[in-house]
């Protein structure tokens, strides 16, 4: 399941994704934006949570598809916008290798852009993020996750 670049997990849960992006708002919230916009797929539910937590009603998207599975693909621009990011709140999930984040600044290159993680390679081409994670370090979103049933570790015992 996991590719030869990750070798470890970082589960997070609805729970804390949320604690953490209103971590992430707390840095944000003195900021007056005149828009968002989210980095899909996977910038979707942080920016829908930032955009409440901050009061911003205009939310737009920059459609990028970079992954296959776990490996990063080349990249694919879907959908771009007609402006520089001046004024706009630019938000994705994660900043990882930086691939993507180069291509978005490089079409919003004076958005103020955040992420709720970062990696060390991707890191420095974010204005702010909330927590580092180490780069071989995967990291399981709850929209990638189902909620499935565990046996009771006494009944695995037992047999």
């Amino acid at each position: 399941m996991m590719s030869h670049r990750y070798h470890q997990h970082f589960t997070v849960s609805w729970d804390q994704l949320h604690r953490d992006v209103r971590e992430l708002c707390h840095r944000l919230v003195e900021r007056d934006f005149q828009g968002i916009v989210a980095i899909t797929r996977g910038g979707l539910i942080p920016a829908a949570l930032i955009a409440r937590e901050l009061n911003v009603r205009l939310i737009d998207t920059v459609c990028i598809k970079s992954y296959e599975g776990q490996d990063q693909g080349a990249l694919e621009v879907m959908k771009g916008v007609d402006h520089d990011g001046d004024g706009w709140l630019l938000v994705d999930d994660l900043v990882d290798t930086g691939k993507t984040a180069r291509k978005v600044r490089e079409m919003l290159p004076r958005a103020h852009f955040v992420t709720v993680y970062a990696k060390p390679e991707g890191r420095p081409l974010v204005d702010q993020y909330l927590t580092e994670v180490a780069q071989d370090c995967w990291i399981q979103f709850p929209w990638d996750m189902g909620v499935t049933y565990v046996e009771p570790l006494a009944d695995r015992i037992k047999r």
